[in-house]
């Protein structure tokens, strides 16, 4: 379902003059949006350990004390420079919890938007796997896990990129694009893409299409 877009300069206008009123509204707007976010992306080590809630909390605080930074340099739609600010408090719990284990993941940083997408192949075979979760299966699950990560991990890092954002975060093409800093159509091609080249690496894994 499209959101109605506000014009960028109103939006501008609103936030200078009530920026701690606007964020609230902004944030609650896309809360669900980013909780799915976090959700897909958190480590699985971490599930029961941290939560996503605290999170996005985490990250609201962080968002209210650098609302200037956007209002001096407003690059981004404001949802994703919501999601940037999400990313980088992901980057940071990680670092806090699982430390040299998370080492890879410090240098998507340099990315001025493109944050947390170091390990997507091990988020996307977790969310493609989920089902199999009794005993018996685990030998099985974690076999499939291992077959499934290498053949993502083959996969252009953009294309399995952008698989993410529009089919697990659920972007817009625009959006997406936005995060990649790529043309929408060249996003909306290379998700296609994607999507085909996933289809053809799931049927080639015994256990995962039936």
């Amino acid at each position: 379902m499209l959101e109605e877009q506000e014009d960028p300069q109103e939006f501008l206008e609103r936030l200078k003059e009530n920026p701690e009123g606007v964020l609230a509204d902004e944030y609650d707007r896309y809360r669900d949006r980013l909780w799915r976010i976090v959700n897909f992306r958190l480590d699985h080590r971490l599930l029961g350990r941290v939560d996503a809630d605290d999170i996005l909390q985490e990250a609201y605080l962080d968002a209210a004390t650098r609302i200037e930074h956007y209002l001096n340099d407003p690059a981004t739609t404001f949802f994703i420079w919501l999601r940037t600010i999400v990313g980088q408090t992901l980057i940071d719990v990680h670092r806090r919890h699982l430390g040299a284990q998370k080492r890879d993941a410090r240098r998507e940083v340099k990315q001025k938007r493109r944050v947390f997408s170091a390990s997507t192949s091990f988020q996307i075979a977790d969310v493609l796997l989920g089902d199999l979760t009794s005993p018996s299966q685990a030998a099985l699950k974690e076999e499939l896990a291992r077959q499934l990560h290498e053949a993502l991990e083959s996969m252009n890092e953009i294309d399995r990129e952008i698989l993410v954002l529009r089919h697990f975060e659920e972007l817009s093409n625009l959006e997406a694009s936005e995060v990649l800093e790529i043309e929408p159509k060249t996003a909306s091609m290379r998700y296609f893409r994607a999507l085909t080249r996933l289809r053809s690496i799931l049927v080639q894994i015994p256990g995962i299409i039936e």
